[in-house]
């Protein structure tokens, strides 16, 4: 006979849905003022969240991209895939560091962890600059260099893709324009610089209108899970 996983019982079911639903409604009790139910489930929220990341970073990453190259043998049978036949001690480096890290919690060696920061920040940004010029600066350079016209047989779409194209090359040309500072922003040029203004405003706008969808998103979430609590409830 298999065991039957205590989770799936109703009363474990049950449980789970009233610590859900109070520390919820915990959570919005925020929006009446600061209080410390709020603060035992945001500091609850940040803890279990912490030790879960910390736990899944410790399984996935510490152990099979570090331990199972130091120790094969021993690491073998846990992560058969990421260990090779023998030992790679070059590995010691990132432990070194990684240890110099912990020295922030011991004040007089505190110093000792700078090397590893400074070594960790210089290695990403040296590692992640071609990355990010890739994507953010020459994809959108190529993205603004649009041909304003393009033939289709349908006029109706031409005339939508040359207006398109349009605002795209004026938008991002205004905007540069308002960030160049070697000649005063007077007469047209002024004006040009403007419209950029208008531009950089309705793209901020437009991410900041995103951020908030995606926040009501996660409101009506917690909404509807309260109305399913409610319901249980009668």
């Amino acid at each position: 006979m298999e065991d039957t996983p205590i989770l799936a019982s109703p009363l474990a079911q049950t449980i789970s849905l009233w610590i859900a639903a109070l520390l919820t409604l915990m959570i919005f009790s925020f929006l009446y003022k600061d209080n410390p139910a709020y603060k035992f489930a945001e500091h609850l929220f940040v803890g279990v969240s912490a030790a879960y990341w910390m736990t899944v970073g410790f399984w996935t990453t510490l152990i099979p991209n570090l331990m199972a190259k130091l120790f094969p043998s021993r690491m073998g049978t846990i992560f058969p895939v990421a260990v090779g036949n023998r030992a790679e001690y070059f590995y010691i480096v990132p432990l070194v560091f990684g240890i110099l890290l912990l020295t922030r919690l011991y004040s007089r060696l505190a110093w000792l962890s700078r090397w590893a920061m400074a070594f960790i920040i210089g290695f990403a940004a040296g590692t992640n600059f071609t990355r990010y010029l890739q994507s953010d600066f020459v994809t959108q350079i190529h993205s603004t260099m649009i041909p304003l016209y393009e033939p289709t047989g349908n006029i109706m779409t031409a005339v939508g893709r040359i207006f398109s194209n349009l605002v795209v090359v004026i938008g991002v040309v205004c905007a540069l324009i308002y960030f160049y500072f070697s000649k005063p922003h007077e007469g047209s040029f002024g004006k040009a610089a403007r419209v950029g203004i208008w531009v950089l405003m309705a793209a901020f706008g437009a991410s900041f209108g995103y951020t908030v969808m995606a926040r009501v998103s996660l409101l009506t979430g917690r909404m509807s899970f309260l109305i399913t609590w409610v319901q249980s409830i009668f």
